[in-house]
Formats: structure tokens, sequence, C-alpha cells
């Protein structure tokens, strides 16, 4: 394993030294000045994550296409016969399974799908596992009166049947998040149960998916979490369509790389996970903040605790089966993006916290660096306009600024390319995604999508980062889930920093000349459309016109899976 972490290392450095490289030829001509000295600090700031994108993009994707990614085998073996992991397989006959609680989680919203989801889950593992002793936990931290009233009467609507086969607890207040929730229920209502499925109000999972995880954690007895590769629910809003068909690319093959080189050190993201219920009880409680304040992220803190007590944190880099709804319109996305922007950032506070090792610490790393890179981003955008109106002497080098943009880009998009190229070698995964054609036509609209959205993202998460500074507290506030349309007075409330930086830029880049707008237009255009990009995304028209042309189809769109309710509906 050191070795494999050493190679990563050396892809990041490298690239990181290459891309300054191409920087310094970018920026030489004409002698230095402050604009473009703050374009040389912003690209610092952001190399080493497209380093370590590229690292995790080109072996991930490697171990995709050569099957060396570990399978979960379900076999009808011997009960007796021994567990066993093997480099490509993990090997477990389940005629046995130890006791399993569904730990669902909600707070101020409809519980009415989320118990039919979970009825469903429960249906489908009966026909599947009938042995198994399974139990659905629902753990609501609602505060709202009229929300308490609401599961109330999606309980009473229940069969007598279906009500004993769910628990149901609430408590008064939302002290501690989640995780304290999570943890009041594993000391006090969790006796008789070894495992559990942790679940999100959005969460679903099929059968095969549980029996998954199952697997790999009966499979090694000293495995405290395995998390499922989540991918997002069929939607057909065109925000979360478009979003989840990129996402699931690039994570499919981020999570295979980070597999290769972390293993059982891996990332933990708080839900569709198997915990061992023991050990996360005995390590994992949540440490307070220095300033007395709760944690809010507390997946990772809990994933680098149990590390540090030698139990193992795994990710199965498989997608199917395993769902989460994405936010169904740009606000929402960006209000769960700075949400976890405040959580991670706290992280910075634990980097010392005692007991945990080298590698729970990076993880605390990466999760700061996922947010913390937007100040540079928007540092180097300000510089390279600045220095595009003020540079008089030299002219914009084009040839050089081409070539450090497409190795900038292709390292940093590297886990969504190579996802994306994985499909199209396979013909069963083409097929998955009804042809070559229609998948190349999701390509390209999602590609368009993301170069928008990722100009927008850098300056909201600024500002929340420069409000977080000014003493603001972030917190977990309750979650709309349903389609809806954008307005154009909420857009604009919420877009217009994003327009006037655009145009500001652009106005400047304009002083050096039309390649110079060229060479900004595909990366920060996003900033002059982020008015109409949010109201379009959140059209159901463009909806229904992705819809009806399979543009960004799910498999599970074109194929439903069996086993579980993945809509709620």
């Amino acid at each position: 394993m050191l070795a494999r972490r050493l190679l990563v290392a050396t892809i990041v450095l490298g690239t990181t030294g290459l891309l300054l490289g191409l920087l310094w030829q970018v920026l030489a001509p004409g002698g230095w000045t402050l604009a473009k000295l703050a374009m040389l600090v912003g690209f610092i700031g952001t190399a080493p994550w497209a380093g370590l994108c590229l690292a995790n993009g080109l072996i991930g994707f490697w171990v995709l296409v050569s099957g060396r990614a570990p399978a979960v085998v379900d076999t009808a073996a011997d009960p007796a016969a021994t567990p066993t992991v093997t480099p490509t397989a993990i090997v477990m006959p389940l005629a046995i399974v130890m006791p399993l609680a569904i730990v669902m989680t909600v707070r101020n919203e409809a519980l009415a799908p989320v118990l039919t989801r979970l009825l469903g889950m429960l249906g489908a593992l009966a026909l599947q596992r009938p042995a198994w002793n399974v139990t659905a936990c629902v753990l609501s931290d609602t505060t709202d009166p009229i929300s308490v009233m609401a599961e109330q009467h999606a309980l009473g609507a229940l069969s007598a049947a279906d009500r004993a086969r769910i628990r149901y607890r609430r408590r008064a207040d939302n002290a501690g998040f989640k995780a304290r929730n999570i943890m009041e229920f594993l000391d006090h209502h969790a006796a008789g149960f070894d495992l559990m499925l942790v679940m999100d109000a959005d969460s679903a999972m099929t059968a095969d998916a549980v029996r998954r995880l199952a697997c790999a954690m009966q499979a090694d007895p000293r495995l405290g979490i395995v998390q499922h590769l989540t991918v997002g629910t069929p939607a057909a809003s065109p925000f979360p369509r478009l979003f989840q068909f990129g996402m699931r690319a690039g994570m499919r093959s981020w999570a295979a790389g980070q597999d290769w080189w972390q293993g059982d050190e891996g990332p933990y993201w708080g839900h569709n996970a198997m915990v061992r219920i023991a050990p996360f009880r005995a390590h994992a409680r949540l440490p307070m903040l220095p300033d007395g304040r709760h944690i809010l992220s507390h997946d990772q803190v809990e994933a680098a605790l149990l590390r540090g007590a030698g139990w193992g944190v795994r990710v199965l880099a498989d997608e199917d089966g395993s769902f989460e709804a994405f936010p169904p319109a740009l606000p929402e996305h960006l209000g769960r993006e700075l949400r976890w922007l405040s959580g991670n950032l706290q992280y910075v506070h634990l980097l010392r916290l005692e007991g945990l090792r080298p590698m729970g610490r990076w993880q605390f790393v990466q999760a700061i660096l996922l947010f913390a890179g937007a100040p540079f981003c928007v540092l180097f955008l300000l510089g390279a306009a600045a220095a595009a109106a003020t540079d008089h002497v030299s002219a914009f080098p084009a040839g050089a600024a081409l070539v450090l943009t497409l190795v900038w880009s292709g390292a940093l998009y590297a886990p969504k390319l190579l996802g994306y190229l994985e499909v199209l070698v396979s013909r069963p995964k083409r097929t998955r995604y009804g042809g070559a054609v229609r998948f190349l036509a999701g390509v390209l609209a999602e590609t368009v999508f993301t170069l928008t959205y990722d100009a927008i993202g850098p300056l909201s998460k600024t500002i929340a980062i420069a409000r977080l500074a000014l003493g603001a507290r972030g917190g977990w506030a309750a979650q709309n889930r349903a389609e809806r349309r954008v307005g154009w007075a909420e857009a604009a409330r919420l877009c217009w920093p994003h327009t006037l930086l655009g145009i500001a830029v652009f106005v400047a880049f304009a002083c050096a000349g039309a390649r110079a707008v060229v060479w900004a237009l595909p990366f920060a255009g996003g900033l002059l459309v982020a008015v109409p990009f949010a109201v379009m995304t959140a059209d159901p028209r463009l909806g229904r016109w992705l819809q009806r042309h399979g543009i960004a189809a799910a498999p599970e769109e074109i194929a439903p899976p069996g086993g579980a309710d993945v809509t709620g509906s």
C-alpha cells in the first residue's frame, strides 16, 4: 500500500509541477506585475487538487477496465465455510447474517415517501433473504409542529402489519444533529443488532446492494464501515438530471482509484453504508469543537476515529442499486454545497486530534481542499482579468494559454472524462445507457452544464467562506427535495454577484482582444448567464425535452431495477 500511495503522490506532484511550468510560460512574457502574481497564487492553490483528480481518474479507469475492482460474490456454499477476501472478489456464504437495523434519519420533511421506500426494501430483503433479521428504524429530529403532525399521520396511515415492521423514534430537539441522534439510538435502542445500514431521508437501496454490503462486512471482521457508491435517483428536472449524469461517471472512477491506494482507510459519506455497531458505538463518538460547537460534517470524523482504533473503512466502487436524490434546482444545490462547506472547513480544528492515523488526517485535508480551493479560483480569475486590462507591454499569449488550459482541464476533469470513456469502450455499459449516440448526447449536454455551473460555484463558496470568517455560523436546515420552478426574480437575487463579476471580468478581457475573450469564455462565461441558467435548469419543459430524447438518462430510467422504489412514489 505504501508503494501505491507514493505513486499517487508522484502523480500529484508531477502534475502540479507541469501545470506551474506551463503557467510560467504564460506569465513570463512582459515581466511580472501584481495581477500576474495574483494569478500565480491562485493557481498554486488549485493545481494540487487537479493533480489528485488526475491520479484518481487514471488509476480508477485502469482498475475498472482491467477488471481489478474487487467484486462481491454471493455464494450458496456451505454456511460453515470460511469467509474469504481475494484481490478481485469478496466471497461470503450468506445463509446466516447478523441482526441488521436499517436506520433512516429525517428532519422536517415528508415521511410518507420515506416509509414507502423502507417498506419496499424490507419486502425485497424478506423475499431474497427470509432468514435475515432486519428491522427498519426511523430516527426523527423533526421540530416543526406541523411536520410532527404529518409524521404521525403518515405512521397512522400504515397497516398494522407495516407499523410492526418499522420502529419510530423522535427527539424533542436537534442537539448534535444527525450524528448525535444516531449515537443516542445506539446507546439506548439498538440492543440485539450487530449491524446498521445508515440511510438518509432521500436514500434508497435494492436488496442486492444491501446484500453486497453485508457480504463485505462478514468477509472482513475488522471492517467497521463499508460504504456503497451512491448514484442519483432518476430525475426529470433538468438540474439533478444533468448533475447526476456527470457525477456518476466521475465518482465511479474516482472511488475505484481511491480504493486502490487507500484500501480500508477510505472515506465515509454518512449514508448508504453498513456500520458495525459495537466498534462504532465505542470509538466514533464525536468530540466538541474548541469553541464548544457541535461538529456539522460528522461522517469523516467518525471514520477517522474508527480507523484510529484499528477498524477498517472501505468503499465499494459499485454503483448498482444504491441511490440518493439530488437537489432539484440551483438554489437548493448551492445551499447544500454551502452547508457541506461549513462542515468541512471545521476539520481545520481537528487536524491535530489525538488518536488518528495519517490517512485519517489526510481525509480531513482532502475534505477541506474540496471547498478551500474556491477563493483561489476566484483570485486567479480576477488576476487574469486585471492582467488583460492593464498589460500593455505583451500580447495575449494565446498558444501558451491554450496548452495550459487543455492540460489543466484534462487533469481536473479526468475522473469524469475517463468515466465516460469507460462506458464507451464497453458494449454492455453503452447498452445500459441506450447506446453510444444517446450516451454521447448526454455527455455533450452535461459538459455544457458543468462548465456553466463550475463558473458559478466558486464565487458562491468564496462568499460563504468570507461570511464564515466574519463570524457567521453554519448549520443543517430542512431541505426541499421536491421538483420546482425557479423564477427570474429568485434567480436574480441569488446570482446578481455572479452576473456583475462576469460583466466586469469580460470587459477586462476584451481589453486584451478577442482571443482573450474566447479563452475565458468556456470557464468563466457561466457567470454571465448565471440567472438564466438557474431558471432554465429548473424548467419542466426542458426536463420533458431531455426525457423525450433520452438525453442524460440514467441506466435505471432505461431499465428500472427491481427490489426498491427508488423514486419514493
